[in-house]
């Protein structure tokens, strides 16, 4: 059962997780490198490097220096 716990979630599931929208999961992505990682036309996540971005400041923070953000191209 450890393995379902780890797996990647959806913009959908990570938005459930933190209560927000899906366009601010989006915007989070963008504006302030959010961990993602695309795979495909997706956006997935690991629950752990989001709560670890949370902690970090993660949007909260004007001047993100963070770099989980990672699409299929590798930037």
């Amino acid at each position: 059962m450890a393995d379902i716990e780890d797996r990647w979630l959806s913009v959908d599931e990570i938005s459930k997780y933190l209560g927000v929208s899906s366009d601010t999961v989006y915007r989070w992505i963008n504006k302030h490198n959010m961990p993602a990682h695309r795979m495909g036309r997706l956006w997935k996540f690991k629950r752990e490097q989001v709560d670890a971005w949370i902690e970090a400041g993660g949007a909260n923070s004007a001047n993100p220096t963070s770099g989980y953000r990672k699409n299929s191209t590798g930037q």
